[in-house]
C-alpha cells in the first residue's frame, strides 16, 4: 500500500490538474460565500448565507474526484498505473486516501475562509454550536462528494460522462423533483439524494421542515459514495486486464 500511495502522490505532484481544482474549490467557495454574506438585506438564516459557497464548491470537489482517475483513461496513463499497481483494491484505496487528504485540506481552508468572511460581513452570524455543526458537516460533505466522483469515474471511465453523472445528481435531479405534482413524493425522493445533506447541514433556522436531520442526510451521502466506490471497484476488477 505504501508503494501505491507513493506512486499516486508522485503523479499528483507532477500533474497540476488536481492541485488547480483544489485551489479553485477554496477560492470560489469563499468568493460565493462572501458575495452571499455581503448582499445586504435581512437574512433568514445567516449561517446558510455565510456558507452558501459550498453549493459551488461541491461541483469542484466532485470533478477533482472524477479527474484523479478518469483523467488517466483519457491520457492513456491508466495502463501504466494498472501494471504498476495490479491489485484493484490497493489502487482505488490509494487514490481514495490521497483524494480524501487533498479535499479535506481544501475544504477546511474553504470553510474557514467562508466563516471568516461571514463573521466580518454578517454581525448576526452565530459563532456557537449551529455554525460549528454546519462547518464540520460541510467539510465531511465535500469529502464524500469527492469520493462519489472517484467511484463514478471508476465505473464510467470517462471524465466528461462521470462528471455529468455526479453533477446531475447534485444539481439536475433536485430541480427535476420540483416538477413532481405530488409534494410527498418530492420530499421522499429528495431525502434520498446526496445533495439533501448540503441544505440540511447548513440550515439553522426552520430546520424542522427538512426531510432528514443533518447527520441523517450526511449518512445518505456516505451511502452514495460507498455504493459508487463499490461499483467502481467491481468494474475495475472485471473490465480492465488483470
Amino acid at each position: 500500500m505504501r508503494a501505491a500511495l507513493h506512486a499516486e502522490w508522485t503523479k499528483l505532484r507532477t500533474l497540476p490538474d488536481f492541485a488547480v481544482l483544489l485551489a479553485l474549490t477554496v477560492v470560489l467557495t469563499v468568493a460565493v460565500s462572501a458575495a452571499a454574506a455581503g448582499a445586504g438585506g435581512p437574512l433568514p438564516d445567516p449561517v446558510h448565507a455565510a456558507l452558501l459557497g459550498v453549493q459551488l464548491g461541491q461541483a469542484l470537489a466532485a470533478v477533482a474526484g472524477v479527474q484523479i482517475l478518469a483523467g488517466e483513461y483519457g491520457s492513456g496513463l491508466i495502463h501504466a498505473t494498472l501494471l504498476a499497481v495490479p491489485r484493484r483494491t490497493r489502487l482505488l484505496g490509494a487514490k481514495a486516501a490521497l483524494l480524501t487528504a487533498g479535499v479535506a485540506v481544501a475544504a477546511v481552508a474553504a470553510l474557514l475562509g467562508s466563516t471568516l468572511t461571514g463573521w466580518l460581513l454578517l454581525p448576526s452570524l452565530p459563532l456557537g454550536g449551529p455554525l460549528l455543526r454546519a462547518v464540520t458537516g460541510s467539510i465531511l460533505y465535500l469529502i464524500l462528494i469527492a469520493l462519489l466522483g472517484l467511484g463514478t469515474a471508476a465505473a464510467v471511465r470517462n471524465t466528461v460522462a462521470a462528471a455529468g453523472v455526479v453533477l446531475s445528481l447534485l444539481y439536475v435531479l433536485p430541480a427535476v423533483l420540483r416538477l413532481f405534482p405530488n409534494p410527498d413524493w418530492q420530499r421522499w425522493i429528495y431525502r434520498l439524494t446526496p445533495s439533501s445533506a448540503e441544505r440540511s447541514l447548513q440550515t439553522t433556522v426552520g430546520g424542522a421542515a427538512l426531510p432528514l436531520t443533518p447527520w441523517q442526510s450526511l449518512a445518505v451521502t456516505a451511502g452514495w459514495a460507498t455504493a459508487a466506490l463499490a461499483l467502481g471497484l467491481l468494474v475495475l476488477a472485471r473490465r480492465d486486464a488483470q
